[in-house]
């Protein structure tokens, strides 16, 4: 899933992006095309001091019309009031899945990753998804890093945090910074996993279920593990994943954790390890060097995982859409 490259410069240290027009299937709602390079988000003069800034997660958005704004801003507000409050003595999932790519295939399989998680998770009510349009509907309040954080804030306000668990599947293109908010060329930001840490800390959401899907997202194994965290991520640190063309329903690991394993009554180990299968036979049969996905589960996690898979559903569904591999 790598279209960001970060360009070093002699004369100017920017963050340049390769442009890749966001084609859709046909219908409406057709997402905005991405056209123009990534802007320069950072402020320092050495790669030190540009790394350090694009640590701290900025967020650009430029020329968008004062009603959409609007617009976007009483989607998210309806979105979030419309979130149930937990349940004493029940460990509820808080689920939240996040499209931070106007790639339409990021809107497709966050969206349905909102309804295979939801219902692996007994989330009815409690489910949140922020994506953009897919080619067929707008009608979600988009993804963003903003977005992101303010419903995260949101959750921690009506979750019992000693309780219930965030899960939380994001999808977009990324780097070794982090990943890429990129919304035609209106919207632009890295969203870094030691600020996605911070986040969490702040509000106090310590049980978490985090599945990262993106280039290089293993760049988030070693600042997002703890004690009480499963996280999973597409790719090594060091590697790219596949499958993120526009016109797709899914990326490889999103197709294989999400619309294949995720859809099985078997613990969360064992959709970890049918995911990794099934993504290793799709590269091998492409020739593709292995994305290598990681996986690290927290010595708490034990304790409360099988209580909420205990309501998982007993029975299967099926997958949908167009396969990534292209069967």
């Amino acid at each position: 899933m790598m279209l960001y490259r970060l360009a070093f410069g002699l004369s100017a240290l920017t963050l340049a992006v390769v442009p890749l027009a966001a084609q859709s299937r046909g219908g409406e709602s057709h997402p905005p095309e991405h056209t123009e390079p990534f802007p320069n988000l950072a402020s320092g003069q050495s790669r030190e001091e540009i790394t350090e800034s694009l640590a701290l997660s900025p967020q650009l958005d430029r020329g968008v019309p004062a009603r959409e704004l609007l617009e976007q801003q009483r989607r998210l507000t309806r979105s979030l009031d419309a979130l149930q409050p937990q349940r004493p003595g029940t460990i509820d999932a808080y689920v939240v899945t996040i499209a931070l790519d106007s790639d339409p295939v990021f809107a497709r399989e966050a969206r349905e990753a909102g309804r295979v998680l939801s219902r692996r998770y007994d989330g009815a009510g409690r489910t949140l998804v922020l994506a953009g349009p897919d080619g067929t509907r707008d009608d979600l309040a988009r993804g963003s890093i903003e977005s992101l954080l303010v419903s995260l804030a949101h959750i921690a306000e009506v979750m019992d945090e000693e309780e219930d668990v965030l899960v939380l599947y994001t999808t977009s293109h990324g780097n070794k910074l982090g990943l890429a908010y990129h919304y035609g060329d209106t919207g632009y930001g890295i969203l870094s996993p030691v600020r996605l840490k911070q986040a969490l800390q702040e509000l106090g959401i310590e049980r978490r279920i985090l599945v990262i899907s993106a280039c290089f997202s293993g760049v988030f194994v070693p600042a997002l593990a703890s004690a009480d965290t499963a996280i999973l991520t597409a790719a090594a640190s060091e590697r790219n994943s596949f499958g993120c063309e526009p016109q797709n329903d899914w990326t490889f690991y999103g197709d294989a954790m999400i619309n294949r394993a995720m859809r099985q009554p078997q613990p969360l180990a064992e959709v970890v390890r049918a995911a990794n299968r099934t993504v290793a036979g799709w590269e091998t049969q492409r020739r593709l060097l292995a994305s290598l996905p990681q996986s690290a589960f927290g010595a708490n996690v034990s304790a409360w995982l099988p209580q909420l898979e205990a309501r998982m559903p007993q029975s299967a569904t099926q997958p949908v859409g167009r396969p990534a591999i292209g069967e």
